[in-house]
């Protein structure tokens, strides 16, 4: 199923939300949360579709109605629903919902069977961290670029390290934002890089030269932040996210599990 849903402007009747009644579970409210988004998100309830009277919620979570009411108050402020006395509680559409949120931007990504979700975020993904590396270049001091010079260090010392390179890759970028100073661009960036980099559908399978690419294309963000060059920094970075997610993107696989 595609992550996006069709929209209706028609109540339809409730319906169970659970294939079989759940028994009590010690996460509580967090766990009716992330169903109920995952129920949205995933297609199973539509926009439009009003949820099942709170008895009967909590009859099939196994939870009390007022770990049931709050949960739902909680769902509601992520947009994914409307409370209305008097006409239950209503699904909205997608467009609504606030993607940025780390239960719905995971549910996203783990439905995401076209891989459209990760194609969105690795374009705002790179338009964030290109921004951010010209700010860099811009703003950058000679204690900073050795705080990057030894962040492309570790690249460099862990590229037979599959796991220890990863991680200095995602160091790397880090180190960039920290620089740039914009602390709005930098926290969005982080949570869509974190959400993403939950997911094996992100990871995709890399090329052999893969880790060569990854190092030749951050010695030219590494460079062009040291030259002070805010327009070469910002084109590497942008050319960098976008050239790694295009390197390792799987095909469409419609219908497969997620990892």
């Amino acid at each position: 199923m595609s992550y996006t849903h069709s929209m209706t402007s028609e109540l339809v009747r409730p319906r169970p939300i659970l294939a079989e009644k759940r028994p009590p579970n010690p996460m509580l409210g967090v766990a009716v949360v992330e169903e109920l988004v995952d129920a949205i998100v995933g297609g199973r309830l539509q926009p439009g579709e009003v949820l099942p009277a709170e008895g009967a919620l909590s009859e099939q979570f196994g939870v009390s109605r007022t770990v049931i009411r709050e949960s739902v108050k909680r769902v509601e402020e992520k947009g994914l629903i409307t409370i209305a006395r008097g006409r239950g509680t209503a699904v909205r559409p997608m467009a609504d919902w606030d993607t940025l949120d780390r239960i719905v931007l995971t549910s996203l990504i783990k439905h995401d069977e076209t891989l459209g979700i990760l194609d969105e975020l690795s374009t705002v993904r790179a338009q964030l961290e290109s921004v951010m590396a010209a700010e860099a270049a811009r703003l950058r001091t000679r204690e900073q670029l050795a705080e990057l010079d030894l962040a492309m260090s570790r690249m460099w010392e862990t590229v037979e390290d599959e796991a220890a390179f990863r991680a200095a890759d995602v160091a790397f970028h880090h180190t960039v934002m920290s620089l740039s100073a914009n602390r709005l661009a930098r926290s969005i960036a982080q949570t869509l890089m974190e959400r993403a980099l939950e997911s094996m559908r992100y990871h995709g399978v890399d090329r052999a030269d893969a880790f060569a690419l990854t190092l030749r294309e951050h010695e030219a963000v590494r460079a062009a932040i040291a030259g002070q060059d805010p327009e070469l920094a910002r084109d590497a970075m942008s050319a960098h996210v976008l050239e790694a997610w295009r390197r390792r993107r799987l095909p469409d696989h419609a219908g497969s599990p997620e990892a």
